[in-house]
């Protein structure tokens, strides 16, 4: 087993609805907002956290395995499944660190192959924000009808990033000689991603996304990402 490269692959991340990764206010404010978006300790600018996006993005592509279930999946599900799909999803995330493998196992899957960096915002949509004196957030009325009255109850606010905010995505993939199809298996998750969203409050209409101006260790990949379906055997 051999390193032989290692991929980067970056897009813009579009907001096409109001994006809520929530946070920990860690403080009671009078009037604040309910459920806060996370922010960096530092900038105090929202993100959208590395794991975020692979969580979300493993959990679509084990769903399209057809092996999904309470837990991530591990080992024993490969061997019991002995699907290709599966395996590959082991080679992209990785599994538990407690997992009892033998080294024949252990290098069938070899090291977690993908790493997700934590997706700031675009610096030109922030400078954007601030020159057209809008603030980086909203904050979404959310309430609960009832349905014998007729009347808004328990209202609550949920602060989001706004639909058109702009992320920066990359993440690196370790080619160890099956970077093909490895690589065709992390773009059908971005184009799950695309499809379902990510965050919370996604069957309210939040969460929306698209990946914009897609590049591969630099070089356009928009073409190559559009001929991906996440639904046809690689």
């Amino acid at each position: 087993m051999q390193l032989k490269n290692l991929h980067k692959i970056t897009a813009t991340v579009v907001c096409e609805t109001g994006l809520h990764v929530g946070g920990n206010d860690g403080e009671m404010h009078i009037g604040g907002i309910d459920n806060p978006v996370i922010k960096h300790p530092i900038t105090n600018e929202p993100y959208i956290p590395g794991s975020s996006l692979k969580g979300k993005m493993r959990a679509m592509l084990e769903w399209r395995s057809g092996f999904v279930k309470e837990k991530p999946l591990d080992w024993q599900d490969y061997k019991q499944s002995g699907s290709e799909a599966v395996l590959d999803i082991l080679k992209l995330f990785g599994m538990s660190a407690g997992a009892d493998l033998t080294v024949d196992e252990a290098s069938a899957v070899g090291p977690t192959r993908a790493s997700f960096w934590d997706l700031a915002l675009d610096p030109a949509w922030v400078r954007e924000q601030h020159e057209a004196r809008r603030l980086l957030t909203e904050a979404k009325s959310e309430n609960v009808i009832n349905r014998i009255k007729g009347t808004a109850e328990h209202p609550r606010q949920t602060e989001r990033v706004p639909s058109g905010a702009r992320f920066s995505m990359t993440v690196t993939l370790k080619d160890l000689g099956d970077d093909e199809r490895l690589m065709k298996t992390l773009l059908a998750g971005l184009k799950l991603v695309e499809f379902d969203g990510i965050g919370g409050s996604l069957s309210r209409g939040y969460g929306k996304v698209r990946f914009d101006d897609l590049k591969i260790d630099g070089h356009d990949a928009t073409e190559l990402y559009r001929s991906i379906d996440p639904f046809r055997p690689l």
